[in-house]
């Protein structure tokens, strides 16, 4: 497994993600507007006041699928995080339970904040989320917590938010 560290991410730490200028969203948002309420039909997340959020559907709410239900599907990622070294092997399932709290706290007020999937692989953890927001939550958490490297890097629009971690 290569281990060499990625180029510098475009974001500062503890800064918002803002994708470059002129580039555009992530594709597996609705391109056309969504009706004022609407349900994901596979989550029960519920599109209103232009944004999703755990809440009770309207009635006459409009069933659509949200985007992390269709990433989810598709088995597209938007953040991949590689979780490597001696003390990750050693302390495994210490910082799986990390992972799992930090994308608990983040779906509570964010529904399309999820993970896609855990596991392990060459000798390293990988986690695959559906927004790279929670992959930067995750891998900002794993620096605070177990310090260690953090590199990140942002490739071309719509595509893969990839962080590696290693102590």
């Amino acid at each position: 497994m290569n281990t060499a560290p990625l180029p510098a991410s475009p974001f500062q730490r503890g800064q918002p993600f803002q994708a470059p200028d002129g580039t555009p969203h992530d594709p597996f948002h609705a391109e056309e507007a969504l009706p004022d309420t609407a349900v994901c039909e596979a989550c029960g997340a519920v599109h209103c006041e232009g944004r999703w959020q755990w809440a009770i559907p309207p009635a006459g709410a409009q069933a659509v699928v949200c985007p992390a239900c269709r990433r989810m599907s598709a088995q597209q990622a938007a953040g991949h995080i590689t979780i490597a070294g001696a003390f990750a092997c050693e302390h495994r399932d210490e910082i799986i339970n990390l992972v799992r709290h930090v994308e608990t706290h983040e779906k509570a007020a964010h529904p399309l904040h999820r993970i896609m999937s855990c596991r392990a692989e060459d000798g390293a953890l990988l986690v695959d989320t559906t927004d790279a927001h929670l992959a930067r939550a995750i891998g900002e958490a794993l620096e605070r917590a177990y310090k260690g490297e953090l590199w990140s890097r942002h490739m071309e629009p719509g595509e893969v938010l990839r962080l590696h971690w290693q102590r």
